[in-house]
């Protein structure tokens, strides 16, 4: 009878020790995807922090919500940041990107070329590509630019949207160089979700690949 109950502590020892070891295994992976994201999210606010711009081929502006042809006020940042660059002699060419919601008469491509146009921009010196993600608008941003040589690109979005957008731009052959909007509506207390969202989005997307991830997008 003792050598049973010996035997039968043995095994629930051993079911305890299996347990434990998968609780501190479980909590070990869930450290490091909390890590790696906390790392993620470093990188980039970091990024959102650089403003480097360079004599490129273009200045690539991701698309955002248009109204009716009027870009929205985070649209006409962007914009304008485009504009500077351009007056400034940095590119001689603008992409406007973004295609259009259910509805929508204008893409967000078509209000930003009108906007820019507006200022005086010529119609010659602006390219429109209609992707609805940012893996999309990159992707023919990249098949129109490619063939007229210089990959360099100026990328112009908000800055929490800087990092992801820049890693894109590599994944598709461009050459991306830093040049953030300063003027960007979304800003304070208000900008955090969206970083917390944009270090979800190139935590996974370098995990998975963002082709990988487009395709998950509807």
């Amino acid at each position: 009878m003792p050598a049973v109950v010996a035997d039968g502590s043995r095994r629930r020892g051993d079911r305890r020790g299996g347990l434990r070891r998968v609780a501190w295994g479980a909590l070990a992976v869930v450290g490091a995807l909390v890590l790696y994201y906390a790392v993620t999210l470093l990188q980039v606010w970091l990024t959102s922090r650089e403003y480097a711009p360079v004599k490129a081929q273009a200045i690539v502006v991701m698309g955002a919500a248009q109204y009716d042809g009027v870009p929205s006020p985070d649209l006409r940042a962007r914009l304008n940041q485009a504009y500077i660059l351009y007056r400034q002699g940095y590119a001689h060419l603008i992409v406007t990107t973004g295609s259009r919601e259910p509805g929508d008469a204008f893409t967000e491509a078509e209000a930003g070329k009108a906007y820019l146009e507006s200022k005086h921009v010529p119609a010659a010196d602006i390219l429109e590509v209609g992707g609805r993600t940012t893996w999309g608008n990159l992707v023919l941003a990249a098949h129109k630019l490619h063939p007229l040589g210089d990959h360099d690109i100026l990328v112009v979005t908000d800055p929490f949207h800087e990092d992801r957008s820049m890693a894109i731009a590599t994944d598709v052959g461009l050459d991306p160089h830093p040049a953030p909007t300063r003027s960007s509506p979304i800003s304070g207390a208000s900008i955090v979700p969206y970083f917390l969202e944009t270090a979800a989005g190139v935590a996974l997307g370098r995990i998975v690949g963002y082709s990988h991830l487009h395709a998950l997008v509807p």
